[in-house]
């Protein structure tokens, strides 16, 4: 699945429909049987809890996440799927590089290298132990690192230093 918004609701990515038509005609190229095997995916984003639950649905069914961006800030795709237990195939840019620690997903060095992307695709959904691991490791690295009790513990503990209590 390639899945995204629909790209009449996104303002802040001029290009979209011209990718989104791209994906379509190479959709359209594929062979029928990789064609089946093959969903593009808008969401709205009319309704903020509907996306959010579509969202949800798509990634705890999903084998692998993968966020290819070119540029990202934080990329709450590649937490939200780690927090799930799903490895992470993640361009190695922005926030993504720091989300993806070693054993919890794969960071591809260039994005717009499809061989190196196919290649990590193809690893973890052959691979089954080593995407377990790296399942496990996901989640346990969201829970260590990016969930909102640890944020205002550490805030207390750095609160506590400034005023001199600790």
């Amino acid at each position: 699945m390639l899945v995204g918004p629909a790209v009449k609701d996104v303002s802040d990515h001029p290009e979209g429909a011209a990718v989104y038509a791209e994906c379509l005609l190479q959709w359209h190229d594929l062979s029928p049987v990789a064609r089946a095997r093959t969903l593009l995916i808008t969401l709205p984003l009319d309704d903020i809890d509907e996306n959010a639950a579509m969202v949800n649905a798509l990634q705890r069914h999903a084998t692998v996440i993968a966020q290819k961006s070119l540029a990202e800030g934080f990329g709450l795709t590649v937490s939200e799927g780690m927090w799930k237990g799903r490895p992470v195939i993640g361009s190695a840019v922005g926030g993504i590089i720091d989300q993806v620690a070693d054993g919890t997903g794969m960071l591809l060095a260039d994005p717009a290298d499809l061989a190196a992307f196919g290649a990590a695709a193809r690893f973890l959904l052959d691979d089954r132990d080593q995407a377990g691991r790296m399942r496990k490791a996901a989640h346990a690295h969201i829970r260590e690192n990016y969930l909102g009790d640890v944020h205002l513990l550490r805030y207390a503990r750095l609160l506590g230093m400034l005023i001199g209590r600790e």
